[in-house]
């Protein structure tokens, strides 16, 4: 496939795929155990009379609609719905303190919040004076909605109020006008950055951006109708849009939306979906379940399952087509011994394709997946970009590298080595912030901030620009190279360097719980908590043996000479982590301030 073009806005989509799919599964919803249904006629049906519901409960023409929730169906009916009479959905973090969320909600001039549930709704209210847009808070679990209601009786209402709203008004009329008139050059969605590094800003993406996006994806991954997609990451990040109603609603195919975030590794099991979207995080805790499972089973299994991955790691790289008739034969063996039961343990097996994505990850990892079987391709976007315009092809995997640039994506690199961008994918600018747009935005180009090299015909992602350090001795260093090469081991989950001026390599290390205290356990080491478990002399032990192992992959002027153990995880609520769970590194620096200086004392 060289050329793909979609003309059609989603909402024209939606409309489009039910009149040709009426009657199949758009979507399915797990409610109590039960996978519930709904058919690409009933989506556009009831996303008609949310967007209805919601003009009726004063949203204005291009008004922004909030949605404060966990992914399930009436995140994207609220999102299909609100461009079905001409608005714009802007998705906040769930698990968002209330500042973050007023910050958000009022830069983005939101006017009716749809909130999940009494938690959620909660925050909106207790941030109410300063949202002077605000007009209606809508709450989808009915679960105190009376209370809720009670706090504010004329500014609160269910969900299923809002749908009824739309059927007592239902306007056929209205929709087809707006879709008449609907252009690509429309704002769809306003995507909040993750504010690594100040404060989030709204990140404007039209329905052409996303046109122009999306055959890219479906080529590079070899999507179909037929594809199955299960939705668990945030919807108000690019990367879970771009899966879940982006490339769907051009495609027909089907998502599935589980009981709740925690529930996904059951709900894998069940579902199988053919295509699986995991950040590193995420292949990081699969890594560790799956080494704690053998690990736990012992014996004969363990040594099976090291033999298999001694074995079939050398052909890791290739497609199933791409092997030899040996390399076949090493892995059915394997593949029906032992990983088989593995990629079932993790709901894997379908799989077709699996993506990495959002931030670098070690290649190991990949390495890891591939060699049980797992089709994992590594992949690159941002939210400017509107998702994924960089993509491992399956069948031509280099390790460390994100691919080559989809279709209609240009790409060039500045003198700095800055990966730049250009083509239809290029987002319209920051809401509200006409100097960051100028900025970011030259002459059509889309300056990423990320560090590129070409390898193996591939590119590879060095560093964010702003993030390399230059040592005391003036040596250049990237900090996720070395944090990614450390996070490659089973027992730590965070690596923070610190390098910038100083006179060598230091880390803030965090350690995997669940996999450390497993270990520490099989030896009879004493522990009640976190802080107990990361102070005993064989965890230290431990680490730097995972330090020295991390150390002999990399350069010299790269090895970690010392590093502390952090006594505590990293917290999104202490201002550690973003929503997204990326690494703040002026909070972090300034919050272990005395921690760090020990380490060169």
């Amino acid at each position: 496939m060289t050329e793909m073009t979609y003309t059609l806005t989603l909402p024209q989509m939606l409309r489009e795929q039910a009149q040709r799919r009426t009657a199949s599964v758009a979507i399915r919803q797990k409610e109590h155990g039960i996978w519930k249904p709904l058919t690409w006629g009933h989506y556009f049906q009831r996303a008609q009379q949310v967007g209805l519901g919601l003009r009726a409960a004063g949203l204005s023409e291009g008004g922004h609609v909030g949605v404060l929730s966990e992914n399930r169906v009436e995140w994207v009916l609220t999102q299909l719905g609100a461009g079905l009479v001409g608005g714009v959905t802007v998705g906040v973090y769930p698990t968002s303190p209330t500042n973050e969320i007023a910050y958000v909600l009022a830069h983005a001039d939101a006017e009716v919040v749809i909130c999940e549930d009494q938690e959620q709704s909660d925050k909106v209210l207790d941030a109410r004076d300063l949202l002077p847009q605000l007009r209606k808070i809508v709450m989808i679990e009915r679960k105190g909605l009376a209370e809720t209601k009670a706090r504010a009786p004329a500014l609160v209402m269910g969900f299923e109020e809002l749908e009824a709203l739309g059927v007592a008004s239902l306007d056929a009329s209205h929709i087809e006008s707006v879709l008449a008139h609907q252009q690509l050059q429309d704002t769809a969605l306003i995507i909040y950055t993750s504010g690594s590094t100040g404060k989030p800003k709204g990140a404007m993406i039209s329905y052409g951006n996303i046109a122009a996006m999306a055959p890219g994806v479906i080529e590079r991954l070899g999507l179909t109708a037929q594809t199955s997609h299960l939705s668990y990451l945030p919807l108000c990040h690019v990367a879970e849009q771009m899966l879940t109603a982006f490339v769907p609603l051009y495609l027909g195919s089907r998502v599935d939306f589980g009981e709740s975030i925690r529930t996904v590794q059951e709900d894998l099991r069940e579902v199988a979906p053919t295509m699986f979207l995991g950040v590193p995080r995420i292949w990081e805790k699969l890594h560790s379940a799956i080494s704690i499972k053998m690990h736990e089973s012992g014996g004969l299994r363990q040594r099976l399952f090291d033999a298999g991955l001694r074995a079939c790691a050398p052909f890791a790289h290739k497609a199933a087509h791409q092997r030899s008739l040996g390399e076949k034969l090493c892995f059915a063996f394997y593949y029906g011994l032992i990983f088989r039961a593995l990629q079932n343990f993790i709901g894997l097996r379908q799989a077709r394709v699996a993506l990495t994505g959002a931030a670098p990850v070690s290649p190991a990892i990949v390495q890891f997946f591939r060699t049980l079987g797992v089709p994992l391709v590594e992949v690159y976007g941002m939210t400017e970009s509107s998702g994924m315009v960089l993509g491992q092809r399956n069948d031509q995997v280099v390790f460390g590298t994100v691919g080559v640039p989809t279709l209609g994506v240009e790409h060039r690199l500045s003198s700095q080595g800055e990966l730049q961008i250009r083509g239809g994918v290029v987002f319209k600018g920051y809401y509200k912030n006409a100097e960051a747009t100028a900025s970011s935005i030259v002459d059509g180009w889309l300056h990423t901030g990320d560090v590129v090299e070409e390898r193996g015909g591939s590119l590879r992602i060095v560093d964010r620009l702003k993030d390399i350090m230059i040592t005391a001795g003036g040596k250049n260093l990237t900090p996720s190279e070395i944090e990614n090469t450390m996070k490659g081991s089973l027992f730590i989950k965070e690596c923070v360097i610190v390098a910038d001026a100083r006179k060598f390599v230091g880390a803030l290390i965090q350690i995997d719980y669940d996999a450390v205290a497993q270990w520490a356990e099989s030896r009879n080491v004493t522990f009640t908590h976190f802080r107990s478990l990361v102070e005993t002399a064989e965890v230290r032990e431990l680490v730097q043996a995972e330090v020295d192992k991390g150390n002999a992959l990399l350069a010299e002027v790269s090895r970690i000479r010392r590093f502390h153990l952090l006594t505590k995880e990293l917290d999104h609520d202490d201002g550690e982590v973003t929503a997204t769970m990326k690494v703040r590194r002026a909070s972090i620096y300034k919050t272990y301030a005395a921690e760090i200086e020990a380490l060169y004392r």
